[in-house]
């Protein structure tokens, strides 16, 4: 009889303990869609080549400005076209070809002003330098001018409905004059092309360097 309790417990306790070990089984973990997976794989390798190519971009865009200012200078606006355009959906190249197609037979001057008025090395007009919350005078300082350039050239991406192609000639206009500008950006725009051709693959590193050195 002490033998049938003593079996009738132990099968009572390997029960409860069946019981406990169901009830602590952990939760089954959520993994995200495989869509969800691949969207963040690709915004971080899109990230990864946007810097990539900046870097590429950088030197290339000096030594193009050197060939019409002082390698201080150049350095200088190479600089700002990398930084004033970081995280906006432009690349310093955008930036650079349309200092070279406003300013660039006039040795990139902080000081250039044009017949109707526009002002700094990307040339904006007193009523759009304002529109941008800068004054006229601001357009001599060569990284309000930048900064304000930028805005400007976003503004024309959304009249041009996404098209950065069409926003770039918008930027100078509309008409036979914006035509004769779009050649000359383009011509430019090889030309930095053609720089990057000479310059080994930029790193983290030299690129910092590049940026950081003093004038």
């Amino acid at each position: 009889m002490k033998k049938i309790i003593i079996l009738i417990a132990a099968v009572a306790l390997c029960a409860i303990s069946c019981d406990q070990s169901q009830l602590r089984q952990p939760q089954s973990t959520v993994i995200p869609d495989l869509s969800d997976l691949d969207k963040e794989i690709r915004q971080a390798v899109e990230r990864g080549a946007n810097l990539e190519e900046r870097r590429r971009q950088l030197p290339a865009i000096i030594s193009a400005f050197a060939k019409r200012t002082t390698p201080q200078r150049a350095r200088r606006l190479g600089v700002l076209c990398y930084l004033k355009t970081l995280d906006t959906p432009l690349m310093p190249m955008d930036l650079a070809e349309i200092a070279l197609a406003e300013t660039g037979s006039h040795g990139l001057s902080a000081r250039a002003v044009s017949y109707r008025g526009a002002m700094g090395v990307w040339q904006l007009m007193p009523s759009r330098a304002r529109s941008h919350g800068y004054s006229p005078e601001d357009m001599v300082n060569d990284e309000k001018c930048a900064e304000a350039a930028v805005r400007e050239l976003l503004t024309k991406i959304q009249m041009a409905k996404g098209n950065l192609q069409r926003a770039k000639k918008l930027y100078c206009g509309v008409g036979p004059q914006a035509d004769a500008y779009e050649v000359k950006r383009k011509r430019f725009r090889q030309e930095i092309f053609a720089e990057m051709m000479k310059y080994p693959q930029m790193t983290a590193g030299n690129a910092s360097d590049l940026i950081l050195r003093p004038s």
